[in-house]
């Protein structure tokens, strides 16, 4: 479990003022990881544009690196002792290991966070680290992109796994659809089989082949493509 948060936390001054950008709702609130772009440096720290009309303090004593002006910084949110935003880089204060709470197949959220040689790490519901292997990435990713995904599994030791996808028959729903878009985008036709290799089915449509010959064979009894040497032809 990681230790919890330090508040000897410095003491920030008062941000400045955004009076040029403007803020119909909040994009990012206390509690919440987001990768934020600094907008200011000063002898406090950086100051970084979430959403607010004031910018968001990310002291020198929070921060992994000293970012400039315009460059992105993943954060998470929280409030000093006086009970004032402030920023973090620090995120392993933050965020627990070993995930409670979260059952195979629940639907969290997830901040894209660093890849990894597995995939990707991932913040899931601004609480608990988590690991999006890469065969359950489902399209390109980037550093700070927030997006909806479902517990995999729990290991063991309690960490989580985490995929793109619904678990059972809604995760070859959507899997199906995603092939047969293909399949129209494609003129009806996709020159791959359950004999492609699976990198050429991860290339071409980001998924692996398991779920490939899983999804064709349901596509096939509902009648919807049928299968030839070479590929799949769509039914019309």
């Amino acid at each position: 479990m990681s230790d919890s948060p330090d508040r000897r936390t410095p003491r920030p001054a008062a941000p400045r003022a955004s009076a040029t950008r403007n803020f119909p709702v909040p994009r990012v609130e206390v509690g919440e990881v987001a990768y934020l772009e600094v907008v200011t440096v000063n002898d406090t720290g950086a100051f970084l544009d979430w959403g607010h009309p004031r910018d968001l303090l990310l002291p020198y004593g929070e921060q992994h690196f000293r970012p400039g002006v315009g460059k992105r910084v993943l954060v998470k949110v929280y409030e000093d002792q006086q009970g004032r935003p402030v920023a973090s880089q620090r995120l392993d204060r933050f965020l627990e290991d070993v995930a409670v709470g979260l059952s195979a197949g629940e639907e969290v959220a997830l901040v894209v966070a660093d890849p990894t040689d597995l995939g990707f790490k991932v913040v899931v519901n601004h609480r608990f680290w988590g690991l999006l292997y890469q065969d359950d990435v489902t399209r390109p990713l980037r550093r700070g992109q927030r997006l909806s995904g479902h517990v995999k599994r729990l290991r063991d030791d309690r960490r989580l796994d985490i995929s793109l996808l619904p678990p059972g028959s809604a995760r070859l729903d959507v899997v199906g659809e995603e092939i047969l878009r293909m399949l129209r985008e494609s003129g009806g036709y996709l020159p791959l089989s359950d004999k492609s290799s699976p990198a050429e089915i991860k290339a071409r449509l980001r998924i692996s082949k398991s779920a490939f010959k899983q999804a064709i064979g349901r596509l096939y009894k509902q009648g919807h493509i049928t299968l030839e040497p070479t590929g799949i032809r769509l039914v019309t």
